[in-house]
């Protein structure tokens, strides 16, 4: 019961936070950096995590700092997540998102240069999926970002996206599912 009140809990500070704060409070726009981590197999692998506050696998990433370029913010974000030290090889593409949060994301290729893949506070869980073989509880919004940076020669995207109500609908039963579930081991 506790992983469903604290839900509640974390339900309120996110509308809060991508309804009222990002447009009243917030006198710069959301700028994040995210890294599509890839690592050759048989089979091709990329690294999904969990957030500690709305469960569902998503990229790793985070916000940019004052005066931080998004290739400097992916890779210290990737690190503070997740342990690992990146080699953000290439710009996947940048989506500009309005509705629920707006923000623009910058999303890289990466590979790992060194480290051992370590959750954090923010991070609680961090898995290798196939590529071939990606979790249903996968947020939709990451779903183009994947497709995108997994298609050989794909050319750099630059677009916008709009998360509305079916995104935050989608978002919310995959959150409710896994705390009915309860998180994945690591």
């Amino acid at each position: 019961m506790g992983r469903f009140l604290g839900g509640s809990w974390d339900y309120v500070r996110t509308a809060w936070w991508g309804t009222v704060s990002a447009r009243v409070i917030e006198r710069r726009q959301l700028v994040i950096a995210q890294a599509v981590i890839v690592r050759d197999g048989p089979p091709k692998q990329v690294l999904l995590s969990i957030r500690s506050d709305l469960f569902g696998w998503e990229l790793p990433g985070g916000t940019l700092k004052r005066d931080e370029s998004p290739e400097q913010a992916v890779t210290r974000e990737v690190f503070e997540e997740t342990g690992l030290q990146i080699d953000p090889e290439r710009v996947v593409g940048v989506w500009v998102r309005d509705g629920f949060r707006p923000h623009t994301a910058h999303v890289f290729f990466c590979r790992v240069v060194r480290g051992t893949e370590s959750p954090s506070h923010e991070t609680p869980r961090l898995k290798w999926f196939d590529v071939d073989d990606l979790p249903e509880e996968l947020f939709s919004w990451y779903e183009e970002p994947l497709r995108v940076a997994l298609t050989p020669d794909a050319e750099i995207f630059v677009g916008n996206d709009w998360q509305g109500l079916g995104a935050i609908w989608g978002a919310m039963k995959i959150d409710i599912r896994m705390r009915w579930r309860g998180l994945p081991k690591t």
